[in-house]
């Protein structure tokens, strides 16, 4: 049974390593990256709604100011982390330093729990599918260009979705899947709506109404919000933090794939040895129980 939850992982990281077309796609058709953070959290909430059955609050205060920050870490300050650091550094040094996430979540639950800490040769098993996504990412072109602020951007949202995956470890023993996040929707729209004051909205029906537009929203609501996010709080509530953010390594190999099909761009020899790097470290960590 335990299987099924390795394939849920296996299935959301991939949805999401196809997200950044979709999101590429709307920043073309002039959407800003929080505009397009708030259309897919406002429809996967909104979604939600019909089903929400009893509660509409946590039973503590203390726990619902946990879910306001599983709303920040794993929504509103995350996607601006991410997204601002585009402006400031080159898109491959944000994802090789995104892709270090499994291994900061392994060293941050060493720290706070040890008896459920990672193993050396865990350690060692995490370091190969990072190498393995530096070269997917990189695609043959080994030039990194260091940028201190758009680096730090970046960790700053590795670090956000390390808080998240261990909050979440934690809430999810009180709370269903479907209430925490319907929670973090909710709350990571409200907490991103202050960002408005500095950069106006400026999307318009107009621009909705196009095709590409709203099938794209429509992708990432429903399925890369309302979708992923369901199945990954599922994951980490039966396979635990560590074990189910070691998956996200799989993400840039979709990444890679749908931008060949999709877009067009080269995929290197050294792009599938990384590939190969990357799911022999998975295979490897995942079968060390």
């Amino acid at each position: 049974m335990a299987h099924i939850f390795h394939i849920l992982a296996i299935l959301t990281s991939a949805i999401w390593g196809t997200t950044f077309i979709s999101s590429k796609l709307l920043l073309q058709e002039g959407l800003s990256p929080a505009a397009i953070m708030i259309l897919r959290f406002v429809l996967a909430y909104v979604l939600m709604l019909p089903f929400v059955r009893g509660k509409w609050f946590c039973r503590s205060l203390k726990d619902e100011l946990l879910m306001v920050l599983l709303g920040i870490s794993g929504g509103s300050l995350y996607f601006l982390l991410e997204n601002t650091a585009l402006v400031y550094t080159q898109a491959s040094n944000v994802a090789i330093i995104i892709a270090a996430t499994p291994l900061l979540t392994m060293l941050t639950v060493n720290l706070l729990d040890r008896g459920k800490g990672a193993s050396k040769r865990l350690y060692g098993y995490s370091l190969m599918s990072l190498a393995g996504v530096a070269l997917v990412i990189l695609n043959g072109n080994f030039v990194l260009k260091l940028n201190p602020i758009g680096d730090l951007l970046t960790f700053g949202a590795v670090v956000t979705w390390v808080i998240y995956s261990i909050i979440i470890a934690k809430v999810q023993e009180r709370y269903s899947s479907w209430m925490i996040t319907r929670k973090i929707f909710f709350y990571g729209v409200v907490t991103l709506l202050p960002y408005f004051l500095i950069e106006p909205w400026d999307v318009t029906w107009e621009m909705i109404s196009r095709p590409m537009v709203w099938g794209n929203i429509a992708y990432l609501g429903v399925l890369a919000s309302l979708g992923c996010y369901m199945t990954w709080n599922i994951v980490i509530k039966r396979l635990g933090a560590v074990d189910a953010t070691n998956y996200l390594y799989i993400n840039p190999i979709v990444a890679m794939i749908t931008a060949n099909l999709l877009l067009g761009e080269r995929i290197t020899p050294l792009a599938i040895a990384g590939t190969a790097l990357i799911l022999v470290g998975v295979y490897l960590a995942e079968r060390k129980k």
